[in-house]
C-alpha cells in the first residue's frame, strides 16, 4: 500500500496493466452485477439537475425506472447507487447495438451538461472505500474485464495510468503527480 496525501492506495494500481477493451466486453460493468453504481450524496442532486438533458439519451425502460423511482437506489449496505431496470442495467445506460454505454457521459460529449458522470464509473475498476482520515483506493477484479486486463498487457499500461483523467478529476492534479511519482520509483527499484 501507498499513502498518497489522506489516501490508502493499493499497489495494484502500479501492478496491474488494464486498458478498457469495449469491443470485447461491450461495457459489461454497466449491466452486470448486483447493485447500480456507486453514487455520492452530492452526486444524487447533480444527477437531478442534470436529469432534463440526460433523459434523451435513454432507454425507455431506464427513463421510466428514473422518472417513477428516482435518481437512485440502496444497495443491500444502505448505500447510494444508481438505480437498475428490471435488476439488471443501469437506469443511466444505453446502447449502441450490443454495448452499453453511459446516458450521462452522452449528455456531456454532446455539452448538454458539464457533469461526466458518477466518479465511481468513471475510476472503474477502482473502486473507493471511505476511510476514518480518508480514502481507501483499491483495485477492483471482475472477470468481465480480461479483455482489458490483456490489452492493458500488450499496451504496457498500468491501472493509475489508463485512469490519470478520473484520478485527477476525483483527487487533483497535484495528488495524481504524487502518486505517478511513488509508482515511477517503484517501478525503477523493481529493475
Amino acid at each position: 500500500m501507498k499513502i498518497v496525501e489522506h489516501c490508502l492506495v493499493s499497489d495494484e494500481l502500479g501492478t496491474v496493466n488494464f486498458v478498457c477493451d469495449l469491443s470485447a466486453c461491450h461495457g459489461a460493468c454497466c449491466i452486470e452485477g448486483d447493485a447500480g453504481a456507486p453514487l455520492d450524496e452530492r452526486e444524487i442532486s447533480i444527477l437531478e439537475d442534470n436529469l432534463d438533458q440526460v433523459i434523451p439519451y435513454m432507454t425507455d425502460k431506464g427513463r421510466e425506472e428514473v422518472l417513477s423511482n428516482g435518481v437512485f437506489d440502496y444497495d443491500a449496505a444502505g448505500n447510494f447507487v444508481t438505480p437498475l431496470v428490471d435488476g439488471r442495467e443501469c437506469a443511466f445506460a444505453y446502447f449502441e447495438g450490443e454495448t452499453a454505454l453511459c446516458a450521462i457521459e452522452k449528455a456531456w460529449l454532446e455539452k448538454k451538461t458539464d457533469w461526466q458522470k458518477p466518479i465511481s464509473c468513471h475510476l472503474y475498476p477502482i473502486r473507493v472505500q471511505k476511510l476514518h482520515d480518508g480514502d481507501g483506493l483499491n483495485y477492483h477484479k471482475w472477470p468481465i474485464c480480461k479483455a482489458a486486463l490483456k490489452k492493458g498487457r500488450n499496451l504496457d499500461v498500468p491501472l493509475y495510468k489508463f485512469l490519470e483523467q478520473p484520478l485527477t478529476r476525483a483527487y487533483g492534479r497535484e495528488w495524481y503527480q504524487k502518486l505517478s511519482d511513488q509508482m515511477e520509483g517503484d517501478k525503477k527499484n523493481q529493475e
